[in-house]
C-alpha cells in the first residue's frame, strides 16, 4: 500500500503547541492540525543528518543522564477500516489508501549525573528533527550544535551541545520525529482482521479488512517508535497522548485520563501517567471501535479493573470470558502470594490477530495472540484451557517480576523470564487444581533446559554483561536457558531452603526493589535474609551460603551428571555433554536426595565439587537398589553402575509403583541421554521402555516417546525404521485399547487432564506407527466430517491428532478439505489444529504447495509462518523441502522465530553432507537468535553423525530381536 507523508508538517506544528500548552490548548492544536492538513500535500520535516562514526568505547549508553519522565504525543494516521463505497461506477466516490506513517514528538525530562557536552539516546528508523534542550533550573535553552546518528548496532543518537550539562542539574529534551508502521510484527506494526459484521451503510463487502496498530517493543524496539534511553534499568514515567481517527479506540499502559472529539475525522486520548518503568514495556494499540471487550466483575475486595478486548464476534460469542475470569483469579493469587498489590488501576488484555511471540507483558496492556486468549466451548480442546491459563499466569507474574522489579541488563533476563515461568506452575495449580499440570509443566521445562544445556555452545543463565551488548546478542538470550533453566534452578533453590523461606525471600525482594532494577546477587541477598530468619535452617542443611550455592548454577553453562557406584559407594560429578570429547572443569554444589528399597525414608547428602561423600550411604547390600534425585528437584542427571541400573529396570517391570511417578519418567530420560553421551550402552536405554506395556501414566510415556523421537529422526530414512515401528506399535497397543472406548465414542476421561494427555499420546503413537485400528478410526471419523456439511462430531481434544493422521493416510481430497476448513474457520484454536494437520500429508507436491502458501500473508499469517514450516520439517517427507525453502526465502520466513526454524529443519541432520550445508548456511547474515541456533545445530549434527555411526547396528539388532516373533506372525 502506498505511504502517505502529507500530514507530517502540520502534525509537527500542532505537536509544538501541545507540548508547551495546557490541556486547554489541545483544541487549538487540533484545529490547527486539521486546517493545515486539509487538501494540502505537505513536505516532511528535514531529514536528520546521518553520520557513520567510530562508536563510543562500548555499545551501552553512558550513565551521565538519568531519565525521569517522558511526555509523548503520537499521531497514528492509520485507517482502522477502509470502506469500499458504491460499485465503482461513480468516479466521484473514492476509497482512501491506507497510510503507514506515524508522527510524533517527545519531551524527556532527565537529571544529569555527570557533567557532559553530549546527550546520547537510542533511535532507529526514525526521522528526528527540531531538538530543544532546556535547562529547567535556569529556564533557558541550551543550543544544539550537532545531531548525529551512529550507523552501527548501537543505534546511538547523539546531540552535541554548545554548553555543558552540569551534574545535579535538571533538564529536558524535546524532539520531533516520524516513522513508518511496520508490516513485520515489530515496534509499531500493522495487524488486520475481518469482523464479518454488516453494519456500515454503503459497504459492498461486509467482510472488509479491519486494521490495528499495535506495539511490540521487547527487547530493543522502543527506539523505533520514539527516541529514548532504551535500556531496561533506565526507567521513567510515561505520559502518552494518542491522536487517532474518529472510528478508532486507543488503549495504553495506563487508564485514559481524557478523550475528546476534535472534528468529524480526528480525536485524541490522553492517558494517565504510568509507574516508573522500562522502555520495552511502553505499549499502546489503536483498534477499530467495533473491537469490544468483556469486563471482570469487581467485588468489594478487588481494586483492579480487568478488561479483555477481542474481535466483536469473539466477544459476543463469549470466547473471551474464560480469559477474563481466570485473570481475576490469578491476580488475586499473586497479590496474596507476594503480599504486594498490583501497581495500576486496570489490566487490559487484548487478543491480537497478529503478534509474535505468544504474549507480551506490557504493564497494564498485555497483548496476546488470539489463540492464547480466546476459548470456544465445544470447539477448543479442553487442554487448550491449560495453554490459556499458563500464558496468562506467566504474563501476570511479570507485572511484579519484570515490570515492577526489572533486571538491570539483558544478561540477567532469567530474573524476569525464569521467575515468571516458575511462579506460573503454582498460580495455575492454585486457581485450576483439577488440571494437575504442575508436574507436567515442571518436567517439560526440565527437559527443554536439559536438551539445550547439554551442548558446549550453551550459555550461562547470567553471562557477563559485556558479552551481551548488541540487539542480536540480546535476542539470543530469549531461549530455553533463560526461561526453562531459570525456572528449574529456582525450583531447586526453593527445595534447598524450603518453599516458605523462598516465598518470603521473594516478598522481601519485591518490596525492596519495587520500581527499581536488580542483578542476580540482589535475589540471593534476600533469599539469604529470609533463610537467616528461619530458625530450622541449620538443622536441615549443611550450607547456609545461598550465593555460594547458586552462583555456579547461574554463572556456568551446563549441568552435572552425578555417577553413583553402589558397589563401592563412590559418588562423583562431571559436566554432562552430548559431545563427551569436550573437556570441562565446571563443578557445582549438588544436593542429592535419595531412597533405596531397604528404606522408605528420603535421605540427603551434599556433593561439594568432587569432595568425597560418606561411601557407606550408597553401598548396596543384598541386592538393594538406590534411586537419586527424588522427584527431580535437582538440576542434574544421575548415572549408576550397571548392577544398580539392572535392579531399577527390573523393579519397573515387577512393580513400577515402587518408583515415584516423576522418577519413572526421569529414569527413561536419563538412560536415553546418557546413551547419547556414550556413558551407558544404548541397549540399556531401550530396555528402560519395556515396562511401558503396563503403564498408563502420562509422564513415563511422554518421556519415552520424546526420547524415541530422536531415534526416529536419526533412523526414519534407514532400514532401522521398519522394526522400530513394529516395536512401538506393539508397545502402545495396550495403551491404545485402554482408551479405545473413549476414543471410539468421541469422548475423553473427565476431570483428569493427565489421562487426557495420555489418550492423545496413545492415538499419535498408535496411528503414526501403523496400528490398523487406529488408522482406520482416524480415517472414518475424518470422512464422516467431510460428508456431514461441516458438522464435526470429533471431540475437540482429539482433533489435532485425528486430523493429522487422517491427512497423513489420505490423498489430495483430504488435504484440500482441511485447507478449505482452515480458510473458513473463525476459531483460532481450530485453525491452529488444521494448520498443523496440513503438514502431515506424505505427498511431497502438497507439502511443496503448502510451503509456497507461507509466502502469502493472505493464506498464512506472518506470525504463523515459522511454526508452519517447523511442522512440515518434522514430517520426513517435508524435511528436505523445508531446508531448501528457508534458505531460499530466509529474509521473509525468519521474521518470527528464526532460531525455532533452524532447530526444526536441522533436527534430522546426521550426515557429513548435511553438516557441510549447515556450515555454509552459517555464513548467511542471519541475525537475532538464529546465528546462535546454527552454532547449536552444527554441534548437534556433529554429535548425531558420530552417534549414528556408533549405534546404528546395535539399535537395529535390538529392535529386530524384540520384534522377530511379531514379524513372523505378520509374514
Amino acid at each position: 500500500m502506498p505511504l502517505k507523508f502529507g500530514t507530517s508538517k502540520a502534525i509537527a506544528i500542532a505537536f509544538g503547541v501541545l507540548t508547551v500548552s495546557s490541556i486547554g490548548g489541545m483544541l487549538t492544536m487540533v484545529i490547527l492540525f486539521k486546517a493545515q492538513t486539509q487538501n494540502v500535500t505537505m513536505t516532511p520535516p528535514p531529514t536528520m543528518p546521518t553520520t557513520t562514526l567510530a562508536p563510543p568505547p562500548q555499545m551501552r549508553l553512558p550513565k551521565s543522564l538519568v531519565p525521569q519522565k517522558y511526555e509523548i504525543v503520537l499521531a497514528v494516521q492509520l485507517y482502522t477500516k477502509i470502506i469500499e463505497e458504491g460499485n465503482g461506477s461513480n468516479p466521484n466516490i473514492t476509497t482512501p489508501n491506507q497510510t503507514m506513517i506515524f508522527t510524533g514528538n517527545s519531551t524527556v525530562h532527565f537529571q544529569c549525573a555527570q557533567k557532559t557536552m553530549s546527550i546520547f539516546l537510542n533511535s532507529r528508523n526514525l526521522n528526528v528533527s527540531s531538538p530543544v534542550v532546556l535547562n529547567k533550573g535556569a529556564n533557558r535553552n541550551i543550543k544544539v550544535s550537532g545531531l548525529k546518528h551512529y550507523d552501527d548496532e548501537s543505534d546511538f543518537l547523539e546531540l552535541e551541545l554548545m554548553d555543558a550539562l552540569e551534574a545535579g542539574g535538571n533538564y529536558s529534551l524535546y524532539l520531533s520525529f516520524h516513522g513508518e508502521v511496520s508490516d513485520n510484527l515489530e515496534a509499531l506494526y500493522l495487524s488486520r482482521y475481518t469482523d464479518g459484521i454488516f453494519d456500515y451503510e454503503s459497504v459492498d463487502d461486509p467482510n472488509a479488512d479491519r486494521f490495528i496498530a499495535a506495539t511490540n517493543l521487547q527487547p530493543t524496539d522502543a527506539r523505533k517508535v520514539f527516541p529514548c534511553f532504551d535500556e531496561p534499568d533506565m526507567k521513567a514515567v510515561f505520559e502518552l497522548t494518542i491522536i487517532h481517527r474518529r472510528e478508532s479506540r486507543a488503549l495504553g499502559n495506563a487508564a485514559p485520563r481524557e478523550n475528546n472529539i476534535i472534528d468529524d475525522e480526528w480525536q485524541y486520548t490522553i492517558f494517565k501517567p504510568t509507574p516508573k518503568m522500562s522502555t520495552y514495556l511502553f505499549a499502546f494499540t489503536v483498534v477499530d471501535d467495533s473491537f469490544t471487550f468483556t469486563r471482570s466483575p469487581i467485588s468489594n475486595t478487588d481494586r483492579v479493573e480487568i478488561n479483555t478486548y477481542a474481535r466483536p464476534e469473539a466477544i459476543d460469542a463469549g470466547h473471551a470470558d474464560y480469559a477474563t475470569e481466570i485473570a481475576r483469579k490469578l491476580l488475586r493469587f499473586y497479590e496474596s502470594q507476594f503480599e504486594l498489590k498490583y501497581a495500576m488501576e486496570k489490566i487490559d488484555q487484548i487478543a491480537l490477530p497478529d503478534l509474535y511471540p505468544a504474549a507480551m507483558e506490557n504493564w497494564g496492556l498485555i497483548t496476546y495472540q488470539e489463540g492464547f486468549l480466546l476459548y470456544q466451548e465445544g470447539v477448543s480442546s479442553l487442554l487448550h484451557k491449560e495453554d490459556i491459563a499458563t500464558v496468562i499466569a506467566h504474563e501476570l507474574a511479570h507485572q511484579w517480576f519484570g515490570n515492577a522489579v526489572t533486571m538491570k541488563w539483558w544478561n540477567d533476563l532469567w530474573l524476569n523470564e525464569g521467575i515468571a515461568t516458575y511462579l506460573s506452575y503454582f498460580a495455575v495449580d492454585s486457581v485450576e487444581p483439577t488440571f494437575n499440570i504442575k508436574e507436567i509443566s515442571i518436567m517439560n521445562d526440565l527437559h527443554d533446559a536439559f536438551r539445550e544445556d547439554a551442548l558446549a555452545s550453551s550459555h550461562p543463565l547470567s553471562p557477563p554483561p559485556d558479552n551481551i551488548t548488541t540487539t542480536n546478542e540480546i535476542l539470543g538470550m530469549f531461549d530455553s536457558i533463560s526461561y526453562s533453566k531459570g525456572a528449574i534452578v529456582l525450583r531447586m533453590l526453593a527445595n534447598h531452603v524450603g518453599e516458605v523461606v523462598f516465598n518470603k525471600g521473594l516478598q522481601m525482594y519485591l518490596k525492596a526493589f519495587q520500581y527499581g532494577s536488580v542483578e542476580k546477587d540482589d535475589l540471593w541477598e534476600y533469599i539469604q535474609m529470609a533463610d537467616n530468619q528461619n530458625r530450622f535452617a541449620k538443622a536441615v542443611r549443611n550450607t547456609d551460603d545461598i550465593a555460594g550455592f547458586m552462583n555456579p548454577w547461574t554463572t556456568q553453562s551446563g549441568y552435572p551428571v552425578i555417577t553413583i557406584n553402589t558397589t563401592d559407594g563412590q559418588v562423583y560429578q562431571k559436566q554432562f555433554l552430548f559431545n563427551n570429547s569436550v573437556n570441562s572443569s565446571n563443578s557445582w554444589t549438588v544436593e542429592i536426595e535419595f531412597i533405596s528399597n531397604a528404606s522408605s525414608q528420603f535421605e540427603k547428602v551434599y556433593l561439594y565439587n568432587n569432595k568425597p561423600v560418606n561411601k557407606e550411604a550408597f553401598i548396596a547390600k543384598n541386592g538393594e537398589w538406590f534411586l537419586a534425585n527424588i522427584n527431580c528437584t535437582g538440576y542434574y542427571r544421575v548415572n549408576y553402575n550397571p548392577e544398580n541400573w539392572e535392579r531399577l529396570l527390573a523393579q519397573l517391570q515387577k512393580n513400577r509403583h515402587s518408583i515415584p511417578l516423576v522418577n519413572r519418567g526421569q529414569l527413561i530420560d536419563d538412560a536415553f541421554n546418557l546413551a547419547r553421551a556414550k556413558l551407558v550402552n544404548v541397549t540399556l536405554a531401550l530396555n528402560s521402555t519395556l515396562f511401558l506395556t503396563k503403564e498408563t501414566e502420562f509422564l513415563p510415556w511422554e518421556s519415552a516417546v520424546r526420547n524415541l523421537e530422536y531415534f526416529i529422526l536419526m533412523f526414519d530414512r534407514s532400514e532401522v525404521y521398519g522394526p522400530m515401528q513394529i516395536y512401538l506399535r506393539e508397545q502402545v497397543r495396550e495403551l491404545y485399547n485402554f482408551f479405545k472406548t473413549y476414543t471410539d465414542d468421541d469422548s475423553v476421561p473427565q476431570n483428569d487432564h493427565s489421562l487426557q494427555y495420555t489418550q492423545l499420546l496413545a492415538i499419535k503413537l498408535a496411528c503414526s506407527n501403523g496400528l490398523p485400528e487406529c488408522v482406520e478410526m482416524a480415517k472414518q471419523k475424518y470422512a464422516a466430517w467431510m460428508k456431514s456439511n461441516n458438522t464435526n462430531s470429533i471431540h475437540p481434544n482429539l482433533r489435532s491428532e485425528i486430523y493429522c493422521q487422517a491427512v497423513a493416510a489420505g490423498e489430495k481430497e483430504e488435504w484440500e478439505f482441511a485447507w478449505d476448513m482452515y480458510q473458513t474457520s473463525s476459531n483460532t484454536s481450530e485453525k491452529d489444529q488444521l494448520r498443523r494437520a496440513l503438514s502431515c500429508t506424505k505427498k511431497i507436491w502438497l507439502l511443496s504447495r503448502y510451503l509456497d502458501y507461507t509466502l502469502d500473508p493472505e493464506k498464512i499469517r506472518l506470525m504463523d509462518v515459522g511454526s508452519t514450516i517447523y511442522y512440515i520439517a518434522q514430517n520426513a517427507a517435508g524435511q528436505a523441502l523445508a531446508w531448501n525453502f528457508i534458505r531460499a526465502n530466509w529474509d521473509y520466513v525468519s521474521q518470527g522465530d528464526g532460531a525455532m526454524l533452524i532447530a526444526g529443519v536441522t533436527s534430522r541432520f546426521s550426515t557429513e553432507f548435511e553438516l557441510e550445508e549447515l556450515m555454509r548456511f552459517q555464513n548467511y547474515n542471519l541475525g537475532g537468535g538464529a546465528a546462535r541456533a546454527v552454532s547449536l545445530a552444527i554441534e548437534q549434527t556433529q554429535v548425531n553423525i558420530q552417534w549414528v555411526k556408533e549405534n546404528k547396528d546395535v539399535v537395529l539388532q535390538w529392535f529386530e530381536q524384540k520384534t522377530s516373533s511379531v514379524r513372523q506372525k505378520e509374514n
